[in-house]
């Protein structure tokens, strides 16, 4: 009665096993390969280990073997989520060549494989390497036609192939039960995958697993629990735990990929044993035979769901046609973009260089004018003399004071003076106007380069809002593209079901939805109204600033300054002067021809200021329109890619219907499976559920508590929680090596 009892027992766990750790072990490769997101507080694995300070360590060691699973290299990566985002992270590790892969955080080492991160209250992940001994040692044995051969020598033969991976569980625990000193195993669930070419292989079968056929290749999943054996204490004979795994094929010139295996205690993180009993059990079977009977009913749903996706998929074949013509006028528009921005961008290299000839002459021609009025108060100064008047030397900056003294001093200068007053008095009158015509030219170039930062920087706001949402573009692209989930997609992703070329195009798709989304907030009322907003303020604000008030009280002083030179050389002011006194009608005569000369010169430097502002605006265009043609080479590219990713996804519609087909086909056999699998199996579990499994019961709790308790490889602070599993990488075998 024992031993039937026993059987009972091992083969509901057997069947937990099986049905329950094949969704942990695909979520497991996927969230290594992919990494989890900074900042994450999710996770889907159970987390174990001491007193809860926050500190949940998540551990994944990645073994590279050689294809006969001889461990070359064992990588680490850890990642410690901080809940609590404290500010240091105590942890412990043996690992060497510890780094941060995701951040510039620091560790210091203490005492006994000790370290401390200063986290500032991020996650930290981290990486290092170790050749300390793995709990779980892997073998890889290859036969050809009943014998054994190496690895490199079974490259490109022919046969009856038989590939063996064996596993040896070195971690176990010492406990008591029954009053008895027991060895129990960590409880690893080993769940190794292969993809095979159907061009090599043909006739495959698994020991322990699933073989699936997914037309060019051939999927192998392969599942073992070395050391369940030994803790459930039950005779092969009674029951058959697998701890190995073996596949049998015939080949033509074999070659393989790799292999990737799964180690995980994952299936028994979420059990208690404190409430895992024989009462229990009985109604646990009896849940069992009632999911089964769910399970069944659902496979019946899911087979006529296929079919409804295979009359949909025409229409989805249609829609991809129409995609393709689309892409490829895109293509056609983006080209001529960047033909038309790399016009741009010479003419504006063009203008900057021109501006910059004159830019660099601007010294000398400032010069020249100068040299040109020093010449003519020369010749004054030569004039005055001559007619006998001595006055200090004349210069740029004095002539005028100088030469009005000298008419004042001159008989009938009243005219000059009162024409002088009359004309600085208009000017002044004016000043207000100068003044605002000076402010509103300031005010305009404060403008276009606060529009262009406003601008600039509400799109970069608007880019990042809509980029948190990424997910959330992701998922429509795909349900448009492929009618398919993310999360289906990244199993089919991880299966190599999606070619690399499609993958881009999806992503090239995702991109581009989300710059249109970005292009059409920007053009909501909302956010113009906000850049409107900003740029008024922010103009305000420039233009009250101590710096852009001074520069217009200097720009004021100097428009004033050439406007009383300008009316002083009219034909008016001279007209006045000529009917003076004939004794001042030489130094007024001279006085005018400097003022003539005076405007001219003062033009002069305001051109070359002009030129100065022009050269940089042309600079800045240059380095604008430089961005423009990078943009859009790179949408060009994004065009060429996305439609050559179209074009892919067109010629590979037929495949997609073919697939359709044949996982409508397959879905119909699962159903008969199920039907068969609960007649044959679970009925037979309720029928014998009534015996005694008390120590059976024992050793499964046991089993339990070890498996909760191996929470890390390399080390775990005591008062964190962690988990860990281990991904076995093979080499492939390559006729070519």
């Amino acid at each position: 009665m024992k031993k039937k009892a026993t059987k009972v027992t091992a083969i509901a766990i057997c069947a937990a096993m099986m049905l329950g750790t094949a969704t942990t072990a695909v979520y497991a490769l996927n969230a290594s390969h992919q990494g989890p997101a900074r900042k994450s507080t999710t996770s889907a694995s159970v987390n174990q280990g001491g007193k809860d300070d926050g500190i949940t360590k998540d551990e994944t060691v990645y073994v590279l073997s050689g294809a006969d699973g001889s461990v070359r290299k064992i990588l680490v990566n850890d990642w410690l989520k901080n809940t609590k985002q404290a500010q240091i992270l105590d942890d412990k590790s043996t690992l060497s060549d510890i780094m941060n892969v995701k951040g510039d955080e620091t560790y210091t080492s203490g005492k006994n494989d000790s370290i401390s991160w200063e986290a500032n209250g991020q996650d930290i992940y981290y990486q290092g390497t170790t050749t300390q001994e793995l709990p779980v040692q892997m073998s890889v044995k290859y036969t050809l036609d009943g014998k054994e051969i190496s690895p490199a020598e079974l490259a490109g033969k022919s046969g009856k192939v038989t590939i063996r991976f064996d596993y040896e569980n070195k971690q176990y625990e010492e406990v008591t039960i029954d009053g008895k000193k027991e060895k129990i195993y960590v409880p690893f669930t080993m769940l190794t995958g292969v993809m095979l070419d159907t061009d090599v292989f043909r006739n495959v079968t698994v020991s322990t697993g699933k073989v699936e056929n997914l037309g060019n290749q051939i999927a192998v999943i392969g599942i073992a629990f070395p050391g369940m054996q030994e803790n459930l204490a039950v005779e092969k004979k009674d029951i058959d735990i697998p701890d190995y795994v073996e596949i049998t094929a015939d080949v033509e010139q074999f070659e393989m990929g790799t292999t990737m295996t799964l180690a995980t205690t994952a299936m028994f993180n979420e059990l208690n044993s404190a409430d895992f009993n024989f009462q229990e059990l009985s109604k646990s079977v009896g849940k069992l035979a009632e999911g089964m009977t769910k399970l069944t009913d659902g496979s019946g749903q899911l087979y006529d769901g296929l079919n409804t996706l295979l009359d949909q998929s025409q229409i989805l074949v249609s829609g991809i046609d129409q995609l393709a013509t689309g892409a490829t006028r895109l293509q056609a528009g983006a080209d001529a973009l960047n033909s038309g921005a790399a016009q741009l961008q010479s003419g504006a290299t063009q203008l900057y260089n021109g501006l910059s000839t004159l830019n660099s002459n601007s010294d000398a021609l400032n010069g020249g004018a100068e040299q040109v009025f020093y010449s003519l108060l020369a010749a004054a100064n030569t004039q005055l003399s001559a007619a006998g008047l001595s006055v200090p030397t004349l210069t740029i900056g004095n002539y005028a004071d100088v030469l009005n003294g000298v008419i004042a001093s001159l008989d009938e200068t009243a005219v000059y003076e009162a024409a002088l007053q009359q004309v600085t008095a208009a000017v002044n009158g004016r000043r207000g106007e100068i003044e605002a015509m000076v402010t509103e030219a300031v005010r305009q170039q404060v403008l276009a380069e606060v529009t262009a930062q406003v601008t600039e920087g509400v799109r970069e706001s608007v880019s990042q809002k809509v980029r948190e949402n990424e997910v959330q573009f992701r998922a429509a692209v795909l349900a448009q593209a492929l009618g398919m989930t993310i999360e289906e997609y990244e199993a089919a992703v991880e299966a190599g079901l999606i070619p690399q070329e499609q993958q881009d195009a999806i992503n090239a798709a995702v991109e581009s939805a989300m710059l249109a989304e970005i292009d059409a907030r920007m053009q909501t009322e909302e956010v113009q109204a906000q850049i409107e907003t900003l740029i008024q303020n922010t103009t305000a604000e420039q233009m009250e600033s101590e710096e852009i008030k001074r520069l217009i009280a200097s720009n004021t002083d100097m428009q004033v300054e050439k406007a009383i030179s300008d009316a002083m050389a009219s034909d008016e002011v001279q007209a006045q002067l000529q009917a003076a006194a004939e004794g001042a009608q030489s130094v007024i005569a001279l006085k005018s021809s400097l003022d003539s000369y005076n405007g001219f010169y003062l033009g002069v430097l305001s051109y070359t200021s002009g030129v100065s502002s022009a050269t940089a605006g042309a600079n800045e265009l240059i380095s604008g329109t430089d961005a423009l043609k990078s943009g859009t080479s790179e949408l060009y590219t994004g065009t060429t890619t996305l439609s050559g990713g179209i074009q892919t996804m067109k010629e590979k519609s037929p495949a997609l219907i073919d697939g359709i087909t044949k996982l409508r086909d397959g879905a119909k056999s699962l159903q008969e499976g199920l039907e068969k699998f609960m007649n044959e199996g679970v009925q037979k579990l309720v029928d014998l559920a009534t015996e005694d499994l008390k120590g059976v019961t024992d050793r499964v709790c046991a089993t339990i508590d070890v498996a909760q308790g191996y929470t890390s490889f390399t080390g775990i602070d005591e008062a964190s929680k962690g988990t860990v599993k281990f991904i076995y990488k093979t080499d492939g075998i390559s006729i070519s090596n």
